[in-house]
Formats: C-alpha cells, sequence, structure tokens
C-alpha cells in the first residue's frame, strides 16, 4: 500500500525484526499519521495492561531554527596555501565574544569520500510480489558534495569588468570536481541557471550575461551624482556635499552665473532625491537575490559556498536586510566569497575622457575626494560579507582566474567544530567567534565569523527538529547511535522504480530507561533522499518507541532492528540522507548513493 502507511513484518531474511514504511513520491501529499503495534497482543489481557512492545508512528518533518549547537566549518592552510588534514581537535581553540568555548563535537571531513563507502551498499532488490526482473548490477553515481552559486552583479557591473569576469569564470567551471554542482545566479533574475554538472550549459548561462541596471545613466554627468554623494546630501545631511553638488549644477547648466544660484540648489537636490531611489532600488534588489541564493541553498545536502562577482555596492539604511542575509548563511553554514571584478582599479581624479571635466578646482577637488571614498565604500559590504561567513575577498588584483580559482576551489579537507553556547541571552545580538590552533606551526584560518542569538527560547522539540534537519541538509557523518545504512531497488517498469532504505540498529547498544518492568526508549528516524544535483525529492521522518521486556531484549532483539522505507521514485541517480536521534540527544548520521539505471 502505497503513502505513509506501515507494513509490519515478523522476523524476515535480515536478520532482528523489520518495521516497514512506504513513502509516496515527492508530489504524493503527506497522509494522516498512522500507528501500529509490532508485538503479538494476548487475547486474554487488557491491552492497558499488557502495552505494546513497540510502536511507531510517521510524522511531517517540520522544523524550527535555534542555535543550541553552533558548527563552525574550519579550512586550515599552510604556507603553500594547501590544505591540512592532521589536525585534532586538541590543536583548536574557540572562542566566543573572546571567551572560550568545550568543543562538544569534531570531526575531519575529506570531501570526494563522503559517500564512498556507502556506494558499496547500494544493491537491487528482488521482489516476489512482482513479475519484473531486477537489475543485477548498478553502478556508482556521481553525487554531489559541494555547491558552488556563481552570483553576479549585473546590475551594478559594467560590460567591460563583467566581460572579463565570465571569461575568469569560464576558465573555473574547468576546475570542477565531478562531486561539484555549479549554478550561475544574477542580481537582476534573468539568465539564471539552477545546480547543474553540465558545463555546456552552464558556459551558456554564462555568455548570456549582460548588464541590467535598473536605472540608465546612474551617474549622471551634470551634475556628478552617484548613491554614494546621494546618500551624504539626504541621508547624512552632509553641507559640504551639497555645496560641492550645487557649485556643480551652477557652473554646468548656469555658466557659473551667481545670480542661479537658488535655481541650482534645487536641481542639486532633486538629482540628490533620484541618485538615492536608483541607489536604493539597486541595493534592495542585490540584497534580495543574495537572501534568495542563501535560501536555495540552504535546501542543499553539503558543502555550500556562494561567490558574489560585483563592482561592489553600498547599503545605505538597508543594514538590517544586510545582516539578515549574513545571519540566514551562517545559520546554514554558507560561506559567501567574493571577487572585486573592477580588479586593480585607479580612480582618476574628475573622471575619465569621456567625462565632463570641472573647471571649478575647488570643486573638483572635493569630487575627486569623494570619488575615491566612493570606490573604497563600495568594496566594504562585499568585504563583510565575506569575512562574517568565513569566506575569501578577492580585490585590488587584475588577475580574475586566480581569484575564482581561490575562493571557489574544493578544500581537500576541512574540520568540524560545534559548541554549546552558555547562558545564552535571548536578545537577537551577533556573537564574534574565533577559532586559534595551539599548534607551532603557522597555519592560516578560514572560519565563520559569527553568528546571531535567538530572540526566543526553543523548546526541547524544537530543539531536536534542528538538530535532525541540520543533520539531514548535511553529509558529515556521525556515528553517536549504532546504526547501519544500506539501499535496495527494483522496477516493476521502465519508468518506475522502488527505493528501499534499509537502517540497521544494534538495539543492545542504545541507552534504555528501566520503568514498569520495561525498557524503554525513543528513536526517531528521518529519510531524505535527493537527486544527482542536489535536489531534495522526497522524504519521511518516523517516531519509534520501543517498551521492550527484559527477555525481548536479551534474545528476540538481541540480532537488532531493521527499519525499513520504501520510497516511489524514477530511475536515476539519489544520494540518501539517513539520520537517527535518541530521546536524550545522541545522533548517528549516514549516507547512501545509488544509481537506477
Amino acid at each position: 500500500m502505497l503513502g505513509f502507511a506501515i507494513l509490519v513484518a515478523a522476523l524476515s531474511a535480515i536478520p532482528g525484526l523489520i518495521l516497514g514504511q512506504e513513502a509516496g513520491s515527492a508530489a504524493s501529499p503527506a497522509r494522516p499519521t498512522q500507528q501500529s503495534s509490532v508485538a503479538p497482543k494476548s487475547a486474554s489481557v487488557p491491552e492497558s495492561q499488557n502495552p505494546p512492545e513497540m510502536t511507531s508512528h510517521d510524522a511531517a518533518a517540520t522544523f524550527q531554527v535555534n542555535v543550541r549547537l553552533v558548527e563552525v566549518h574550519v579550512v586550515v592552510r599552510d604556507s603553500h596555501g594547501k590544505a591540512v588534514g592532521t589536525l585534532r581537535k586538541e590543536d583548536f581553540q574557540l572562542f566566543d565574544d573572546r571567551k572560550p568555548q568545550v568543543i562538544t563535537k569534531f570531526s575531519v571531513q575529506k570531501p570526494g569520500l563522503q559517500v564512498a563507502r556507502e556506494e558499496q551498499t547500494s544493491q537491487p532488490a528482488t521482489s516476489s510480489t512482482t513479475t519484473d526482473t531486477a537489475t543485477t548490477s548498478a553502478s556508482s553515481p556521481d553525487i554531489p558534495e559541494r555547491y558552488i552559486a556563481y552570483l553576479f552583479d549585473d546590475v551594478h557591473l559594467e560590460f567591460g569588468d563583467l566581460a572579463q569576469a565570465r571569461e575568469a569564470a569560464e576558465k573555473n567551471l574547468e576546475t570542477l570536481q565531478p562531486t561539484d554542482r555549479a549554478a550561475i545566479f544574477s542580481i537582476s533574475g534573468q539568465s539564471n541557471l539552477e545546480f547543474t554538472d553540465d558545463r555546456s550549459k552552464l558556459r551558456d548561462a554564462l555568455r548570456r550575461l549582460m548588464p541590467r541596471p535598473l536605472a540608465v545613466g546612474r551617474f549622471n554627468d551634470c551634475p556628478k551624482m552617484n548613491y554614494y554623494i546621494a546618500d551624504l546630501i539626504l541621508n547624512k545631511n552632509d553641507p559640504q556635499a551639497r555645496a560641492a553638488v550645487a557649485a556643480d549644477v551652477l557652473e554646468c547648466q548656469f555658466n557659473g552665473d551667481p545670480k542661479f544660484q537658488a535655481q541650482a540648489q534645487a536641481v542639486a537636490q532633486q538629482a540628490a532625491t533620484q541618485g538615492l531611489a536608483d541607489g536604493d532600488a539597486e541595493t534592495h534588489l542585490a540584497l534580495i537575490s543574495l537572501k534568495d541564493v542563501v535560501r536555495r541553498m540552504s535546501a542543499a545536502p553539503g558543502q555550500r559556498c556562494i561567490v558574489l562577482v560585483s563592482p561592489g555596492f553600498i547599503t545605505p539604511q538597508q543594514e538590517y536586510d544586510l545582516d539578515n542575509v549574513i545571519d540566514r548563511a551562517t545559520r546554514a553554514n554558507i560561506t559567501i566569497s567574493a571577487i572585486d571584478a573592477r580588479g586593480l582599479y585607479v580612480v582618476v581624479p574628475g573622471g575619465d575622457i569621456s567625462q565632463r571635466i570641472q573647471r571649478n578646482s575647488a570643486v573638483a577637488g572635493i569630487e575627486g575626494q569623494y570619488q575615491f571614498a566612493s570606490a573604497s565604500a563600495d568594496a566594504d559590504v562585499m568585504a563583510e560579507l565575506a569575512d562574517a561567513t568565513g569566506g575569501d575577498f578577492f580585490h585590488n588584483n587584475n588577475d580574475l582566474a586566480d581569484g575564482f580559482r581561490r575562493v571557489a576551489s574544493t578544500p581537500e579537507y576541512y574540520y568540524v567544530l560545534a559548541f554549546s553556547p552558555q547562558n545564552l541571552k535571548l536578545n537577537g545580538r551577533f556573537h564574534n567567534l574565533k577559532v586559534t590552533l595551539t599548534t607551532a606551526e603557522k597555519y592560516s584560518i578560514q572560519a565563520r565569523r559569527g553568528y546571531l542569538a535567538p530572540k526566543q527560547a526553543s523548546g526541547p522539540e524544537q530543539e531536536a527538529k534542528q538538530e535532525i534537519e541540520d543533520a539531514l541538509f548535511s553529509q558529515e557523518q556521525m556515528h553517536d547511535l549504532p546504526i547501519d545504512l544500506h539501499t535496495q531497488f527494483f522496477k516493476p517498469s521502465d519508468g518506475e522504480a522502488k527505493l528501499t532504505v534499509l537502517t540497521h540498529i544494534d538495539v543492545r547498544q542504545l541507552h534504555f530507561h528501566k520503568a514498569d518492568g520495561r525498557n524503554n526508549s525513543n528513536l526517531t528516524i528521518v529519510s531524505g533522499v535527493f537527486d544527482r544535483n542536489g535536489n531534495f525529492v522526497t522524504g519521511t521522518e518516523k517516531i519509534l518507541q520501543m517498551h521492550l521486556k527484559d527477555e525481548t531484549l536479551a534474545n528476540r532483539m538481541g540480532t537488532g532492528l531493521n527499519v525499513r522505507t520504501n520510497f516511489d521514485v524514477k530511475p536515476g541517480s539519489y544520494l540518501v540522507r539517513l539520520v537517527v536521534r535518541d530521546g536524550e540527544g545522541q545522533i548517528a548520521a549516514e549516507n547512501g548513493a545509488i544509481q537506477i539505471p
């Protein structure tokens, strides 16, 4: 029976008791919760006096955010830029607002090997209930482990800089690994391409990129106006900026005649108003687009990196939106790196040859100062995004190809550190994180720079759901609980397949609480299926409640418990992510890879 029904079987060919569960395809809606008992009932004893030893039910996997456990992904490089993978937990120190923290979780990860072990556990399954012949072999798929989103700021980029950035990005595509997936996004939302390993599609998407400013001629020539100067005049009420623009208008529109001073001031005010409106709109679009890419990447299972390619922009009175982007990225362990597409830029005093020459030397001097200040301020947001999320900021360098290599390269090793904040106040305040090493060697460290405290308390149930979600959309192996993952499949037809996820749990090593003569323990078992490009296909959550008698625990369950979950899928390559959590907060997580021909 399809849907979220429970199929219970006695001891079968797989050792131990099997709990079976069917899950529909991704398009199928969740069905009402159902429960079933796995122990036989006695006809002579009321159920209330002889409760079942095991019950299970399916629940929709809904999650809420908390920061009870803060994870920090750390890349350590030697003097040659090579990632170091030989460090131990004792080699690291972690500080939260300069206060040392106890590292409660530590692991070394090597991209490219995350699913290698499980690729050998996937096998075709035979079925006595179907007449089709099961496939006898399956090749190992290239399951994605790292996601790189190239985000081009086509709203602020000019054609020359964009063309050079496109060429450098195209070269970088050749360095992608089989387990990498890349996407092309733009601030304007045009020419977007979702995550794929098809390099021809990626190249085509790059070549379709072109400048798409919201306002034509946002840098006006008479008067010379940009977002930075407009912000000084209207938001910061800078009298020098207002006077300089008015003097510029008096010269370029009224030939320097002082009789038109009032008119010149009015024109300057109007130009500033228009410049601020145009700049606000473009900055707002940039931040909204960046947040949307962060949201999209949050559902990808593995390492996630955004490469922002931009000449930079400022965020006057939009700092909250910028902080929100950083918060979302840090909570999801998404790294944002940035490339200043201007390269090694030089600000020409008075502008280049295409611009009007300012005849008033005093005004020209002030405008030159604003040009330098504006160019510097444009880079500040990119530097902040990279610094706050543990990314890199490549700037003041014309070798954009090297820039892409540095910010989008896959480290050979990285570390996962985690800690539980102590006495955390629910005020939404930003906490600065710092990771240092105790080793004598001089290594460089790349890690996220902080996190935001929650504004309200999360209950134990919400915290448990968040921990499971974080583990599900990761590819980190966790071994707090004794579990094993196996996958099987069979094909009822050429266009349909049933994917079976088998979870083996060594019950004897679980933590049980003795009460009323029973051994009690609860498990939450979540299975998620992702396609070859990391898109979430389907998933299900099972709540398993055990109230085992001593003889059951010692004898019948001695060989372990097996939980079976079936998914209706199409032929293709899939990553299976299994997460199991007990009532005490112990978590196990495994990866499975399978290709269904």
